[in-house]
């Protein structure tokens, strides 16, 4: 023979079953926080969370490969060369274009100089470089434009 037992009875044995109330569980949780601080798998994902931000950081807006629409998804590599300052822009499949650094007024040109880059002011601190048929937009200081107040 079996007998009903209400949802508030079923309720509460289900809470004594877990080791008493909802608030004995919050402080053994909070506890257990404190501890998982010192984890290995928790300093690894915090050093993991940085190096995304870092990415993020080289990451800009691009449209490639027959792209409409701009997405972050180019990332941007500075170096030093005799020449100047060296960009390689790379694409998410792989391809990449190479712009190097010119004080000329004009911004950036093609490093290898096969295809013009023609480059447009899109505000104070941001060009468009249009180079075969891919679009990049990159921080740059453009001389003559006021930054925005505010």
């Amino acid at each position: 023979m079996f007998t009903r037992i209400s949802s508030i009875a079923a309720l509460a044995l289900a809470v004594s079953a877990c080791g008493g109330a909802p608030e004995k569980a919050a402080e053994d949780g909070a506890k257990g926080t404190k501890l998982q601080l010192d984890d290995p798998l928790v300093k690894a994902e915090a050093q993991a969370e940085k190096m995304r931000a870092a990415a993020d950081e080289t990451r800009l807006a691009c449209a490639v490969s027959g792209a409409t629409e701009f997405a972050r998804v180019c990332d941007l590599e500075r170096s030093e060369t005799a020449k100047g300052l060296l960009l390689t822009v790379r694409h998410p499949d792989g391809g990449f274009r190479r712009l190097l650094v010119v004080q000329d007024g004009r911004g950036v040109v093609a490093a290898d100089g096969s295809e013009k880059a023609v480059v447009t002011p899109i505000g104070p601190r941001e060009i468009e470089v249009a180079l075969a048929g891919n679009r990049y937009r990159i921080p740059a200081t453009v001389k003559g434009q006021q930054p925005p107040k505010g």
